[in-house]
């Protein structure tokens, strides 16, 4: 019972963090848009067959560390 009851109450949390970061995304639509480019960009890089001079793993190692920055600058709230 315990165990469902934290699957519940994480699913909730998920969810109520997921309304809230939406909404930031909407306050704050550059940074959701450079999200949207970084994933295709990141993609792309992972598709590729070369490794652009020897640079892929690099980039997308920084592509990742760049979403994750955003997702946390969407995630802030100024404390006042």
């Amino acid at each position: 019972m315990k165990f469902i009851a934290g699957i519940v109450l994480g699913a909730m949390l998920t969810l109520g963090g997921s309304t809230m970061l939406a909404q930031e995304r909407v306050f704050h639509p550059r940074i959701a848009r450079a999200i949207e480019a970084l994933r295709d960009a990141r993609a792309y890089l992972a598709e590729a067959p070369h490794d652009f001079g020897g640079h892929k793993a690099n980039a997308i190692r920084a592509t990742d560390n760049a979403i994750r920055e955003l997702n946390l600058a969407l995630q802030y709230r100024e404390r006042r």
